[in-house]
């Protein structure tokens, strides 16, 4: 078996083994033991007392976020112009599309 860390020894002196922690003392417990310096994601069990095998003790819904997912999706198409009619149309945007992009007006991720 492996050794435990500094920060794991710290982290299970905060953590009483056995309690069942409300939601908001587990959120608070949690960021304070964390010690990445990056977003962690966190897994939660709920334990609900159906037997899945059983048709009619499926489990089944979506949750949405509050705040969605915190992104703003952004898409950005570049294309060759077509030959015909339109090609004048698409140079003048694609024109276009490259000074703003030039003059930083358009955050690319």
């Amino acid at each position: 078996m492996s050794k435990l860390t500094k920060n794991q020894k710290i982290a299970y002196a905060k953590v009483e083994a056995g309690k069942a922690y409300k939601l908001s003392e587990a959120a608070a417990l949690l960021k304070e033991i964390t010690f990445t310096k990056f977003d962690a994601s966190v897994d939660i069990d709920v334990r609900l007392g159906v037997d899945p095998r059983k048709a009619n003790q499926m489990v089944r819904g979506v949750v949405t976020l509050p705040h969605g997912t915190g992104k703003q999706v952004r898409v950005l198409v570049l294309c060759t112009p077509r030959k015909g009619g339109r090609s004048t149309g698409c140079r003048r945007r694609l024109r276009r599309l490259g000074r703003v992009c030039r003059q930083d007006q358009v955050r690319l991720d």
